[in-house]
């Protein structure tokens, strides 16, 4: 397998490991996990918490627009050089991202994000030049 493809395995598990992080908060702030109402226990959730499941959600979101790209690249036959600097881009920056969204800084959040969406965008200039 190639390391674009097991970038993407790591960007499919990375929001399920900051949902891992998040549960502690949950615990900590309401004091249970509530497996009934997990989701209006997760709303109602403040600081460090809620800030990583927001990082999660971004997760999710971030992997929808980078599974296809890393996908049409491989099935193009695109550079594999480029494509794995792209891919190592992109996980640098959902790892920065996530740091950045549990720590509250909210402007190089926004940076690494860009950066992380032009390494996804990025492969499909290169399978266009395949």
């Amino acid at each position: 397998m190639t390391i674009p493809l097991w970038t993407l395995v790591f960007a499919t598990v990375l929001p399920y490991l900051l949902f891992g992080l998040a549960a502690p908060q949950r615990v900590k702030q309401f004091g249970n996990l509530d497996s009934n109402h997990p989701r209006q226990q997760v709303a109602r959730l403040e600081g460090l918490g809620a800030r990583l499941v927001a990082a999660q959600n971004n997760g999710f979101e971030a992997l929808a627009v980078y599974a296809p790209a890393v996908i049409v690249a491989h099935v193009l036959g695109a550079d594999p050089g480029h494509a794995t600097i792209l891919a190592l881009v992109f996980v640098g920056a959902r790892i920065l991202h996530a740091v950045f969204y549990a720590l509250d800084k909210a402007t190089p959040r926004t940076l690494v994000f860009g950066l992380g969406l032009l390494a996804s965008l990025g492969f499909y200039v290169i399978a266009a030049m395949a």
